[in-house]
C-alpha cells in the first residue's frame, strides 16, 4: 500500500506539472487549471471534483457526487491507483496525446470510468440507489452506461466514449481497450449470463457482444462485429455473425 501511495503522489506532482506549465504557457485556460487541478491537494480530492462537475448539474448534485466519490476514494485508496493506471492506459495506447492533464480534464470515456468505479464501490457496499444514480447521469450526459454490477480491471481505456453500455455481471481485464458504440451484455436466454473479456483485448467500434461466452487474451474484434460465441486469445473476430482471422498458430508438439 505504501508503494502503491507514493506512485500516487508521483503521479500527481506530474500532473500538477503539466497544468503549471500550461497555467504559464496561456494565463487564460490557467483559471480554469487553478479551480480544476492546483487548487486540490491530491489526485482524489481532484477526481471527485471531476466526478462532480461532470455528472451535477446544480451545485448542490455536484457536491452530492463529491461526496460520494470521496466517501469511496477514502474506503478504497486502491481506487486511486486504479484510476492512475487508467490514465497512464490513455497515454500509452493514444498516439495523440503527450501527456495525463487533457485526459484528465477532457476524455469523458476516463471520467465516466471513474465514475463507474464509484457506482461499483457504492453497489458493492449496499448503496444499490445511489450506484444507479451514478449509471443514469453519466449515460445521461457522458453517453455511458456501464452498470454498477459490472466487474473492469485497471489499465482499461475508453476510447471516444460515446455509446458504450456494459451490462450487469459484465467481466472485463485489465489493458483492455473499447472503442465507441460498443454494447456487452447479456441475451435474452436462460440462464441469462453475461460475457467475460480477457486481459488485453481490443473492442472496435460498433462491435456487438453478447452471451455467455468468453473473449480471450489479447484478442481483437473488429468494428461493427456481432459476437455470440467464444473467441479464442489472441484471435481476431470480423463480421456478422463473427469469424475468426489471425489466430495464432498452435505450439509445435513436443
Amino acid at each position: 500500500m505504501a508503494a502503491a501511495t507514493s506512485a500516487n503522489d508521483g503521479l500527481w506532482q506530474e500532473i500538477r506539472a503539466e497544468a503549471q506549465r500550461a497555467m504559464a504557457a496561456d494565463p487564460v485556460f490557467g483559471k480554469s487549471l487553478g479551480e480544476t487541478v492546483l487548487v486540490h491537494d491530491d489526485l482524489a480530492a481532484a477526481l471527485a471534483d471531476l466526478i462532480g462537475r461532470r455528472l451535477g448539474g446544480s451545485a448542490a448534485e455536484r457536491a452530492r457526487f463529491v461526496a460520494f466519490a470521496l466517501d469511496a476514494f477514502h474506503g478504497s485508496p486502491d481506487l486511486i491507483e486504479t484510476s492512475g493506471r487508467d490514465l497512464q492506459a490513455i497515454a500509452i495506447h493514444d498516439p495523440a496525446i503527450t501527456g495525463l492533464l487533457s485526459p484528465l480534464l477532457h476524455f469523458k470515456g476516463y471520467a465516466a470510468l471513474q465514475a463507474w468505479r464509484v457506482s461499483n464501490w457504492l453497489w458493492h457496499r449496499g448503496h444499490v440507489d445511489a450506484a444507479l444514480l451514478f449509471q443514469n447521469e453519466s449515460s445521461n450526459l457522458l453517453q455511458v452506461s456501464i452498470h454498477p454490477a459490472a466487474s473492469i480491471g485497471s489499465s482499461v481505456y475508453l476510447d471516444h466514449a460515446t455509446g458504450i453500455v456494459i451490462g450487469a455481471n459484465v467481466l472485463i481485464g485489465e489493458g483492455t481497450t473499447i472503442l465507441q458504440n460498443v454494447s456487452i451484455g447479456r441475451r435474452n436466454e436462460l440462464p441469462a449470463r453475461s460475457p467475460r473479456i480477457g486481459r488485453g483485448a481490443y473492442i472496435g467500434a460498433g462491435a456487438t457482444i453478447l452471451g455467455d461466452i468468453s473473449i480471450g487474451d489479447f484478442a481483437k474484434i473488429g468494428a461493427g462485429t456481432v459476437v455470440t460465441s467464444n473467441v479464442p486469445g489472441g484471435c481476431t473476430a470480423v463480421g456478422n455473425p463473427a469469424r475468426l482471422t489471425n489466430c495464432p498458430e498452435p505450439a509445435p508438439a513436443a
